[in-house]
């Protein structure tokens, strides 16, 4: 607990520490091949056939990961990318084999209601941030993770986009509290839950990523609609869980909100903001790991801005991964789509190369960290 409450008293003014990551020389790197590496996109399919879009987005686009879902939003179909151990673990495998480079596999593998490997596919029962948090004890937390990081490693899943560190401050919140993903009203509680979840994860070996900065918990609109505004209703107290974790490196990666806030920035959403991303995130706080946008096909990004112009603002903003569910709106190749997009934006002088080597270096690093990776 006290070294949350410092935390507490450090971000309040304004002095935190920096996490020291090393860069990762990019000199060498092609750069079509640095452009890839920003994109993560979902899919269709059980399989990994050589003529599929996923394949043909790994092999010609060279993207840099891939996002696992158990439902097809678009079909309102409970058919996607997962059945059971066997299957997931052959796509994965396949997956890889196509990669010149090993790919970023991922899953919202939350715990509760928000598990894309659920019981009902043979996998493990889990417990929400919110069940654990009730609880009061840190080893359920730390147990939680291990389980889920258990499983991922099992079927070949290397990150898992948790846990959620966003403040439980609007019981009404139809996306974040409804959905019992936040561990507690108090942040440093939120800090203590997720930091044992997150080495349950690290148990086995799976990489985890904090969301959603900077906080969506006081939100009382999903972002995946529409224009979420939290002006009114944010506190900076819910930045602490990531400043918490950042400061005792702990922090594997980071994922933006798409929610706006006209007191951190007047024009854009976070995940389209340079103050909130490269301002707060980066210099304030001092992170220098993976920053990967929520899903850029959202309604309040690709319907407030499109497709071109977010992808543009988002790296701008200083998003490291531009992550494409390609769940909620289905889009065969889109991965190469937004490898295209990007490599035209440098193209025109929109985007610099050194921008694009700066993300590459982030995400190389941090492949560093995958199981018999060599780079």
């Amino acid at each position: 607990m006290n070294k949350f409450k410092t935390v507490f008293f450090l971000l309040m003014i304004i002095s935190l520490s920096s996490c020291g990551l090393k860069s990762v020389p990019a000199e060498s790197a092609d750069l079509d091949i640095m452009i890839g590496q920003m994109v993560m996109v979902g899919f269709r399919g059980m399989d990994a056939k050589p003529n599929s879009f996923i394949v043909r987005d790994i092999t010609e686009s060279k993207i840099g990961g891939v996002i696992l879902f158990s439902k097809d939003c678009a079909l309102n179909s409970t058919e996607r990318n997962v059945f059971d151990y066997k299957q997931v673990k052959l796509l994965t495998s396949n997956l890889q084999n196509h990669a010149d480079i090993p790919l970023l596999i991922a899953a919202d593998q939350e715990g509760g209601l928000i598990c894309r490997f659920a019981a009902d596919r043979g996998f493990p029962t889990t417990y929400s941030a919110g069940e654990l948090g009730n609880s009061g004890d840190l080893k359920a937390s730390y147990k939680a993770g291990k389980t889920i990081g258990t499983t991922l490693r099992t079927v070949g899943v290397n990150v898992d986009f948790a846990p959620v560190v966003d403040v439980n401050r609007n019981a009404a919140n139809p996306v974040i509290s409804a959905l019992q993903r936040s561990f507690s009203d108090d942040p440093i509680i939120v800090s203590e839950f997720a930091e044992a979840f997150i080495d349950g994860l690290h148990s086995e070996n799976i990489i985890s990523c904090l969301k959603h900065f900077p906080g969506h918990g006081s939100s009382a609109a999903d972002s995946h609609k529409g224009f979420t505004d939290v002006t009114d209703s944010w506190s900076p107290d819910e930045i602490i869980p990531f400043s918490a974790l950042i400061n005792i490196k702990k922090a594997d990666m980071i994922m933006t909100a798409h929610i706006f806030n006209s007191a951190l920035d007047s024009k854009y959403p976070a995940t389209l903001s340079r103050n909130v991303i490269t301002g707060i995130l980066r210099d304030d706080l001092g992170f220098e790991g993976v920053i990967i946008t929520d899903d850029m096909q959202m309604q309040a990004v690709s319907g407030e801005y499109g497709f071109k112009e977010g992808v543009h603002k988002a790296v701008e903003a200083g998003a490291d991964i531009l992550l494409f569910g390609n769940n909620l709106i289905y889009e065969p190749g889109l991965g190469s789509k937004a490898v295209s997009i990007l490599k035209e934006l440098v193209s025109d002088g929109k985007i610099s190369e050194q921008r694009i080597r700066q993300s590459y270096d982030r995400i190389m690093l941090l492949k560093q960290r995958l199981p018999l990776a060599e780079y």
